[in-house]
């Protein structure tokens, strides 16, 4: 008589992580803004490349088969579209993104910093966040904004976000590279890539550096591109900011 022996079986661990995604928002007329993405493509080429990128439809509303054209559309614009956002419960096609539901603007437990090499990396892990949730409520302190300061100069091709809080460059930041700021941002080199402030809604945010040779300076949405710029304020110390939905760069001394 022969036996088997036991199978040993593995349990498999489903755990939950949280990543930080750009969102869309197509507005009608959709030609015209696909006109304004296409600009905003050809003074930053490449800038949606390798980017998480949610297509939010509530304000739009298009039909089953509008939301199919304008994945393709966007696809060729060089987006990937991830998921959509979209409520109710609109059925779509299996070649289509998932729907997401009970999507949340970013918070501070989405912070990210910069390591040595100047890659994004979490600040946290989601089993260190859970351990802090199990203390009582009224132990609890409130968070104070996070500033995160970045000491070494920030390379081409190298990106920094920080959903919560300020960020302040020691160094210059170099072409090709970019910041990106829940709240304001401040180089005190040459500010040479893209920088944007205020990306989750704080209106408030300004950007300040101290040589103006930026590719990019976006507050809250509102931008302009280095073509679009002052000549005058190339190379100067400036600051931008929002006033009545406006993005002005001012010299700054």
């Amino acid at each position: 008589m022969t036996f088997a022996a036991p199978v040993e079986t593995k349990s498999i661990r489903f755990r939950a992580r949280s990543f930080v995604a750009f969102t869309l928002t197509p507005e009608a007329p959709l030609s015209e803004w696909l006109e304004s993405l296409d600009r905003w493509i050809g003074n930053s080429p490449g800038y949606f490349a390798g980017r998480p990128v949610v297509l939010n439809l509530n304000t739009l509303k298009p039909e089953v088969g509008q939301i199919e054209a304008l994945v393709a559309e966007l696809g060729l614009r060089g987006i990937r579209i991830y998921a959509i956002e979209l409520d109710g419960s609109t059925a779509l096609q299996a070649n289509l993104p998932p729907v997401l539901i009970g999507a949340k603007e970013a918070t501070a437990g989405l912070l990210m910093q910069a390591d040595s090499k100047g890659r994004p990396e979490e600040a946290g892990k989601p089993e260190e966040a859970g351990r802090a949730e199990q203390g009582k409520p009224e132990d609890r302190q409130p968070e104070a904004p996070a500033t995160l300061m970045v000491k070494t100069p920030i390379r081409s091709g190298q990106s920094v976000f920080h959903a919560h809080g300020d960020v302040i460059v020691l160094g210059s930041v170099a072409s090709g590279s970019e910041i990106v700021a829940a709240g304001s941002i401040h180089v005190y080199g040459t500010l040479r890539g893209r920088a944007s402030a205020g990306v989750l809604g704080h209106s408030a945010a300004r950007i300040f550096c101290r040589k103006n040779e930026a590719e990019l300076l976006s507050v809250d949405g509102w931008y302009c591109t280095a073509e679009e710029m002052e000549p005058s304020l190339r190379g100067k110390a400036v600051q931008a900011f929002l006033e009545k939905d406006t993005l002005r760069i001012a010299p700054f001394s």
